[in-house]
């Protein structure tokens, strides 16, 4: 791991980059966590500058106007954002540190609520549709419904793999103090108070048709039936 030095205990980068405009659903991840190889393992084929990416996460200086604008540092910082969410991906899984700091943002209503009238604004959490990076933005998850929605904030920078597919169920699982009733009310639809039942008389049911019985004849019996059909026909002409 380059650079050690530039490594800071204080806020720095990380700090900045959580308390940007729509990036509430971020934690700060503890810097200790992020030096420790184990936690991030598998990620360095990932990223073509993963070591100066790494560097800028832990650095104790936050980027300015200037650098901002060099193409170079961008590439960078874009590596670094991506880097960032995986390691948070794993980071808010881990029972002491990440969990209790997604149950604080989960109980204050940091992520939001669940936009479903039956469930009463209940809070919900963030989920991924998808491990890997750039398939899918950040979607919230009611625990009450148990129904995936977009958030009200739409937060276009933050990547649906900087939680993952798992994270809603290892919360609840693992922090089973919190009481989260299911909701199992459902929506009835109802005419001046009475319960549409079946829709029946509907255009499809009138369609309906029942099947039709294939009769196999034999040549003796279509010739009998085409000698009938030719007499009606002899009759029917006659009364004309």
């Amino acid at each position: 791991m380059s650079g050690e030095s530039s490594y800071s205990e204080g806020g720095g980068w990380i700090q900045w980059f959580c308390q940007m405009e729509d990036h509430q659903f971020l934690c700060e991840i503890d810097s200790e966590f992020i030096r420790d190889n184990f936690n991030l393992y598998g990620l360095k084929s990932k990223f073509n500058f993963y070591n100066e990416a790494l560097d800028l996460i832990l650095s104790s200086e936050t980027p300015d106007d200037e650098d901002l604008e060099d193409e170079r540092f961008l590439e960078v910082y874009q590596e670094a954002t991506d880097l960032y969410g995986l390691i948070h991906a794993r980071f808010i899984i881990t029972a002491k540190a990440g969990l209790s700091l997604m149950k604080d943002k989960f109980l204050s209503g940091k992520f939001g609520a669940c936009p479903r009238v039956l469930c009463e604004r209940s809070n919900v959490l963030p989920v991924g549709m998808s491990e890997e990076l750039r398939t899918s933005r950040v979607k919230v998850f009611c625990p009450r419904c148990e129904e995936v929605y977009i958030p009200k904030k739409k937060c276009p920078d933050v990547d649906g793999a900087y939680f993952g597919c798992s994270f809603p169920s290892v919360f609840i699982m693992v922090l089973k103090k919190i009481q989260i009733a299911p909701n199992n009310q459902q929506y009835v639809p109802r005419v001046f108070g009475f319960r549409v039942y079946k829709k029946k008389g509907s255009r499809y049911q009138d369609t309906q048709q029942k099947p039709v019985e294939i009769t196999h004849y034999s040549e003796d019996q279509l010739k009998k039936l085409r000698g009938k059909n030719e007499q009606q026909s002899k009759e029917d002409y006659v009364q004309k």
